[in-house]
This record gives C-alpha cells, structure tokens and sequence, in this order.
C-alpha cells in the first residue's frame, strides 16, 4: 500500500500564509510606486542631449510630469511662422515647474566655474547688427525711456550694455541682491544648455513646450483659455516712473496662477529657451511625432544670422499678440538678454 503524503503542520501553514502576505504587499507597494511616481529615467544621448539621470526622481515641487499625447501645435490666427496649424504627438517627459533662479544658477557657476557668453568678449565674426561696434564683455539690456514721452513707441528700447550679466543685470553697479528667486537671465543658448548637461537634463522643445504650457487646452489662444484676465497668469512689468529709480523688470518665480499641469511663469517674466533652431517655414514640414525643430536656421527678416526659439514673451512684452501660447520668438543663441531665461527638461526613457 502507497502512503499517503503527509498533511502540513500548523507552523507550515502560517508560514505559507505570511508568505502570500508579504509578497501581495510588495508587489501592490510597487505598483502604487510606478503609478504615481512615473516612469525612471536612463542616462542616454540621443538627438536631445543626454536624458534623465538614473538617480531618485527629484523633489515633487520641482518637477512635473507631463504625460505627453497627440496635439494641435500653432496656430490659423497668429503669424505666419504658427501656420499651418498641424497635429503633433509627443511622448511624455518631465519639465521643471518654474524657470531657472538666479540662486540656483549661482550654485552651477560656483560648482564647474561656467563663464557666461556675456562675460566673454563678443564674436564679432558673427556680424550681428544690434551688436554695433561693441568689444568689451556685455550684454542686451532693455530699458525704459523717459516715462512722460509723448511718442509712447520712444519709451523702451534695447542696448548692448557692456559689463551687463547675470551678476549685474542692468550693468555695473546693479546685482542680484533680493532676486534670489527670479528668473536668471543674460543666460545665452549655450549656457542654457551647459546648466542643464550639468544636471544631466536638457532644454524642451518647441514642441514640448507649446503642449505644456496648453496644459491640455486645445485651440485655445492662450495658455489659460480665451480670457483676457491676463494679470493672473501673465508676468509683466510695469514701466517705472521717474521717482522709482531702477526697479527689477521681472518677478520672483511662482508669483502667480500655474497652469493645470503645475507649471508656472509660462506667459511673461522671460522668454525661455528651446531645443529646436528657428525656422519660419519649419511648420510646413514638421515630423508628425516628436519633432527636435529643423537641422538649421532660416529668419527671413535677418537671413544672415542664425537663431534658437525663444517661447512664453516676457515682462518687456506689451502686445497680447506676444502672449498667445503658439506665439514663436526667436534669439541668436550666442548672445545673451535681460528678458530670457530658461527651465529644464528630461525625457522619461
């Protein structure tokens, strides 16, 4: 006669069981973990830079995930450089709720000792006009005229200011004291793009932009909808008087109303920075999904100099024209500015 097998003991029987339990437990931790945090991210160049660091996620407030999706990028009411409006799918990724500080700016210059183009003697090979006869280190500052001019098209203007920087944004004698928190500028593309490789980010791309600052809005002109309650959302300056003095054109960053994926200072403060060139007709032939801009640059209204996208306007913008979400700027990205700045972003794989 075969013998039957034996039956388990009490002990095993609870074993079994705290065993189910535990792994039922890791398994739903996991998950839960995925779902909320979003994908990791892996070191790897492509055609964007170097992606995501392989480090933890960072803090919740200083990033947002956008989920990515299909969406309609430009615009039939805008310039011709928004047209046609065309169907774009981008993949999800990660971008930073506010632009770059000043603060944390400093903590990149004081960590890899980066000089700034505006610290540089300007390349004047480049033959970029408004730069003007200008050799010594500097940058373009714009500055407000005399406020009770009659011709209201005299009372701001652009000038190349030598020894103005990110330190001094108005030029020698100026800093950053009390600006901590706004936006950095006189950042040039190149050092907009040395700041993000050093936190192994990069910059997003016009694409990427565009449908984050919609934050899920279609066919909407701006990125708060069709209102025209723009002093909520837009970071402008207001022209300063003659008893004010020199005042700070822009605002400590998250000063107002983030849009629905959590992003701030969208509309005003300062232009940011793209990954793409500019090009005016690029539209005409933009890839269906994930578009990185064109291989060159093409500004018919200065074909001779090449140029980056700028996106969001700036405290200088006094047109609503400027703050439409699919409005196109663009800078030469070797120069530098006291209304552009920057933020990051990284790709989810």
């Amino acid at each position: 006669m075969s013998q039957q097998p034996k039956k388990p003991d009490h002990s095993t029987k609870q074993f079994l069981i705290a065993l189910v339990v535990v792994l039922g437990a890791v398994t739903v931790g996991t998950l839960l973990t995925m779902r909320f945090q979003g994908p990791r991210s892996h070191t790897k160049r492509t055609a964007l830079g170097l992606m995501g660091p392989t480090s933890a996620l960072p803090a919740a407030d200083a990033e947002a995930w956008i989920p990515g999706g299909a969406f309609l990028m430009g615009s039939d009411k805008g310039h011709p450089d928004e047209r046609p409006p065309h169907s774009v799918t981008v993949d999800g990724f990660w971008i930073d709720r506010t632009e770059v500080t000043n603060e944390q700016f400093a903590r990149f210059v004081g960590a890899t000792k980066h000089v700034t183009s505006a610290e540089q003697q300007p390349n004047r090979g480049l033959h970029y006009g408004p730069l003007g006869t200008n050799t010594a280190p500097g940058s373009f500052v714009f500055q407000w005229q005399a406020a009770n001019s009659v011709d209201p098209a005299s009372n701001s203007a652009w000038r190349f200011v030598p020894g103005a920087n990110w330190r001094q944004p108005e030029g020698p004698g100026s800093s950053i004291t009390g600006r901590e928190k706004h936006p950095v500028v006189h950042v040039s593309w190149l050092d907009a793009l040395a700041y993000a490789n050093w936190l192994h980010k990069r910059l997003p791309t016009e694409a990427e932009w565009e449908f984050a600052a919609r934050g899920g809005m279609e066919r909407q002109l701006f990125g708060w909808g069709d209102g025209t309650n723009f002093f909520r959302h837009a970071v402008l300056a207001r022209k300063p008087t003659v008893s004010d003095g020199v005042i700070a054109p822009t605002q400590s960053v998250a000063s107002l109303t983030a849009n629905r994926y959590g992003l701030y200072d969208l509309t005003g403060n300062v232009w940011e920075w793209c990954h793409d060139w500019y090009r005016a007709d690029f539209y005409n032939s933009t890839p269906i999904t994930r578009p990185v801009g064109p291989e060159d640059s093409f500004d018919p209204a200065e074909s001779n100099v090449v140029k980056k996208v700028v996106r969001g306007a700036s405290f200088s913008t006094s047109q609503l024209d400027e703050m439409r979400v699919s409005a196109r700027g663009k800078r030469p990205p070797y120069f530098s500015y006291s209304d552009v700045g920057f933020r990051c972003a990284r790709s989810a794989r």
